[in-house]
C-alpha cells in the first residue's frame, strides 16, 4: 500500500506522509483475543511466519531484480506444491519514471471447476526506495518488505496449504499475487502521478475475463503482519463493498479477533483493491492496518522504511488475519 486517496485534503496528506517524527510514540498495548472455537482449520502462524521469512531471504524483491525473479518462481512453486492450478500472467509495464517493468502476476486456483469463486490477493513486490525512513540517507535504499508485501503472500500460502485436499468448500478460491504495486512516485521525486501505484493489479483487472465462473467477492491483504496492527474498515472498501466489509469484520469477531478488527472506519487508501473494484467489477475489501496515533505514518512505523524487516513481524497479527480469512471461507 502506498498512499491515502486524493479526497483527503493535500495539507493533511502531506502531514501524514512526511511528518518528522519517525516512530509511534506510545508503547503498543497487547491486543485482546477472545477465546472461541473458530470455523475451519487452525491457521498456523508459525508456518505463515516461515513463508514470510523465506521471501525475505531472497532480499528485497524490487522490480527487474534477480531476487524478484527467483522469489516469484518460489511463490509459484509453493502454490503448485499445495495442489493449486498456477498461471503466470506476464506483462511489460511502464513505471512513473519511464522504467520498463518486467511484471508477473501469479495466479493460483483451488477448485477452479466451481461456478462461483472468491478472490484472495496481495502484492509480492518490494518498494525500491525507503522514502519514508526517518534517516534521509536511506531514502534510496530498497525496502525488505517483510510486512509490506511478504506478509500478505505468506498468509495466502498458509491458507492454500490448509485447503489442499479439502472438498468441503462451496466455492473455488483464486489467489492472486499482484506485481508492480509499489513502484509509485517516491516522496523525494518531483513527479506527481496517482496512477503510478498498483500497476500489476490494474493490468490483471483490465484483462479479467472469467471463463465459466463468476467471482462473487474479493479480499486484499496488505501489511498484515505488523506489530500492534489494527485493521479498521477502510473507507474505499466501504464505498465499493460495504456488505463484504460487514461479512469479513463479523467473521473476525466470530473468530475471536475483534481487538484486531475494530468496527470503525479508517482512511481511504489507493491500493490494489481499487482496480479490482472499478475495472474487474469484483466487490473487494482491503484488510490494511491503520495506526491513528502514529507520527511516522498512519500505516505504521515501518512503512516504506528500512525497518520493514522480520524483526518487526508479529505472529499474533498473522494469526488474527489468517484465521479471519479461514472463518470467511468456511462460513460461506
Amino acid at each position: 500500500m502506498k498512499h491515502s486517496n486524493i479526497f483527503i485534503p493535500l495539507i493533511v496528506l502531506l502531514a501524514i506522509m512526511i511528518s518528522s517524527g519517525a516512530s509511534c510514540q506510545r508503547k503498543p498495548k497487547p491486543i485482546e483475543v477472545i477465546e472461541v472455537r473458530p470455523e475451519g482449520p487452525d491457521f498456523n502462524a508459525d508456518s505463515a511466519y516461515a513463508y514470510c521469512y523465506a521471501q525475505c531471504e531472497f532480499g528485497p524483491r524490487t522490480m527487474n531484480s534477480d531476487a524478484h525473479e527467483r522469489c516469484g518462481q518460489w511463490i509459484a512453486g509453493k502454490f503448485q506444491e499445495f495442489g493449486c492450478q498456477v498461471e503466470l500472467q506476464q506483462a511489460a509495464l511502464t513505471g512513473y519514471d519511464g522504467t520498463m517493468l518486467k511484471a508477473t502476476n501469479i495466479i493460483a486456483r483451488v477448485h477452479p471447476e466451481k461456478q462461483q469463486h472468491i478472490l484472495i490477493c496481495a502484492h509480492w513486490d518490494s518498494r525500491p526506495w525507503a522514502d519514508n525512513d526517518p534517516d534521509s540517507t536511506n531514502w534510496m535504499t530498497p525496502v525488505m518488505a517483510a510486512n509490506d508485501g511478504a506478509s500478505g503472500v505468506a498468509v495466502m500460502l498458509e491458507v492454500a496449504r490448509l485447503l489442499q485436499g479439502n472438498d468441503s468448500l462451496n466455492y473455488g478460491i483464486d489467489f492472486v499475487c499482484f506485481d508492480a504495486e509499489d513502484w509509485g512516485v517516491p516522496q523525494w521525486s518531483n513527479h506527481s502521478d496517482f496512477n503510478s501505484w498498483a500497476l500489476g493489479a490494474n493490468y490483471w483487472a483490465s484483462h479479467y475475463k472469467p471463463d465459466g465462473f463468476s467471482t462473487i467477492f474479493g479480499i486484499l491483504l496488505d501489511m498484515v503482519g505488523g506489530q500492534a496492527a489494527q485493521f479498521y474498515q477502510e473507507d474505499m472498501s466501504m464505498r465499493y463493498a460495504p456488505r463484504i466489509v460487514e461479512r469479513v469484520w463479523n467473521a473476525a469477531h466470530a473468530a475471536g479477533y475483534s481487538g484486531y478488527f475494530p468496527k470503525n472506519v479508517g482512511g481511504g487508501v489507493t491500493d490494489d483493491h481499487l482496480p479490482v473494484n472499478e475495472k474487474a467489477g469484483i466487490p473487494t475489501v482491503d484488510i490494511i492496518p491503520h495506526y491513528p496515533d502514529c507520527e511516522a505514518s498512519s500505516f505504521g512505523p515501518t512503512w516504506h522504511t528500512v525497518s520493514d524487516d522480520m524483526d518487526h513481524i508479529d505472529k499474533n497479527t498473522l494469526k488474527a488475519v489468517g484465521q479471519t480469512v479461514i472463518q470467511v471461507l468456511f462460513t460461506e
